[in-house]
């Protein structure tokens, strides 16, 4: 339904993860290599970066597809960033929610993306609603499934979850609720990424002294790219990147999911 790409390490252009590369994400936008559902992600595109000293991230967003718009190549090469979060859109409505829709989402110092589809949206999470505040779904940036899911993700990072935590079990909570949702999240607050392989795929590049990419397909040829198994919550620094496998979640419970606590 989407791709998606987020980056911390050393400051680099913009344009050097999303438009410079053969494959990067603005070709992925008409020409994805990997993508499993969908063939054009047209219906917007945004980027989330985070400025030296300011831990709030800024975000350029916009409804149509990426190539129609003719100011963002200039802005990604001369604007520089440490950590960054990206995504191009193949909506399931489109036009839906115009420009809020497109990711990242964002709230404090997180960024936030999802790329998949919740089967049956919106009734098949309507259990869900009852976990969050009246005020969280009022203020939902946007009327789609993916915008749910950060709510729900939004809301355990605020009570106090880490990155990971509020990730895998936001995953297994929606996935018991819609099963044969896809659930590729991307999740970053500008020192750390998060990420969940739920169903599509996705990728990363460890690259020492220079910094790690995590990414629904490789931008280039590089040997070096990995694949995720399915399955699977990613959590990655500069440095070092860890995969935790995810257990599939028990069906006899979606009815009334209950979260796990983690340590």
């Amino acid at each position: 339904m989407c791709r998606h790409l987020a980056y911390v390490g050393a400051g680099e252009p913009l344009g050097r993860l999303l438009t410079e590369p053969e494959h990067g994400l603005y070709r992925q936008s008409w020409a994805p290599r990997r993508q499993r559902y969908g063939t054009v992600n047209a219906d917007g595109f945004g980027v989330g970066w985070y400025a030296e000293g300011d831990p709030v991230p800024a975000r350029y967003r916009r409804a149509g597809p990426i190539w129609a718009d003719l100011s963002f190549a200039d802005l990604a090469r001369v604007v520089r960033s440490r950590a960054l979060l990206a995504a191009v859109r193949d909506a399931t409505l489109a036009g839906a929610d115009a420009e809020a829709a497109a990711a990242p989402y964002a709230a404090g110092t997180w960024l936030f993306s999802h790329n998949g589809a919740v089967p049956g949206w919106p009734g098949s999470l309507e259990s869900l609603t009852g976990s969050l505040p009246a005020a969280d779904l009022l203020s939902m940036e946007a009327r789609n499934d993916s915008a749910f899911v950060w709510a729900l993700v939004l809301a355990r990072l605020r009570a106090g979850d880490t990155g990971s935590q509020a990730m895998a079990d936001t995953v297994l909570e929606v996935a018991a609720a819609a099963p044969g949702a896809r659930l590729n999240l991307l999740l970053t607050d500008g020192e750390s990424i998060t990420a969940t392989a739920w169903g599509d795929s996705l990728f990363y590049l460890a690259e020492p002294g220079r910094g790690t990419v995590v990414a629904s397909e490789p931008y280039d040829d590089d040997p070096r790219w990995q694949e995720v198994p399915d399955r699977t919550l990613l959590a990655a620094s500069r440095a070092d990147v860890l995969l935790t496998p995810l257990k599939e979640p028990r069906t006899d419970t979606a009815s009334a999911p209950s979260k796990e606590t983690g340590t």
